[in-house]
């Protein structure tokens, strides 16, 4: 399983480094440490603690709501795959981005629920990118 570091985390939640620690700190998201002693957040609980962020009432007033040039990284929530195609859900800070696409990229990607991608979105189609 993919583990991010608390500024990894941040990013993908859309908030400051110092916020993600304060979080962690508080419980709110679970953290280990790794073999070299940094504080690290394992992925499947990073997805599950944006999808409950996203679905809190309230937003952080520090969460950005903006884009830069249609480019959403976040982390992947969810994964559906039938026969040809696939469904890609990803939790980019406050925004749920889902995708359309071949069962056979999604396996080219090796995407994984947890795992950091970014959504890039050009007119009404969502693109998805392995970071």
């Amino acid at each position: 399983m993919q583990s991010y570091t608390i500024g990894q985390a941040a990013r993908l939640l859309g908030v400051s480094p110092d916020t993600a620690r304060r979080w962690a700190d508080a419980g709110r998201i679970t953290t280990r440490r790794d073999e070299g002693g940094r504080r690290v957040v394992d992925g499947s609980d990073l997805a599950a603690f944006s999808v409950r962020l996203a679905r809190s009432d309230g937003a952080d007033e520090e969460t950005p709501y903006t884009s830069v040039r249609n480019a959403f990284p976040g982390i992947v929530t969810a994964i559906k795959l039938g026969d040809v195609a696939a469904q890609v859900e990803i939790q980019a800070g406050p925004h749920r981005l889902v995708s359309l696409l071949t069962r056979e990229a999604v396996e080219e990607l090796g995407l994984e629920v947890g795992m950091e991608a970014t959504a890039r979105v050009k007119s009404t189609n969502v693109h998805i990118d392995r970071t």
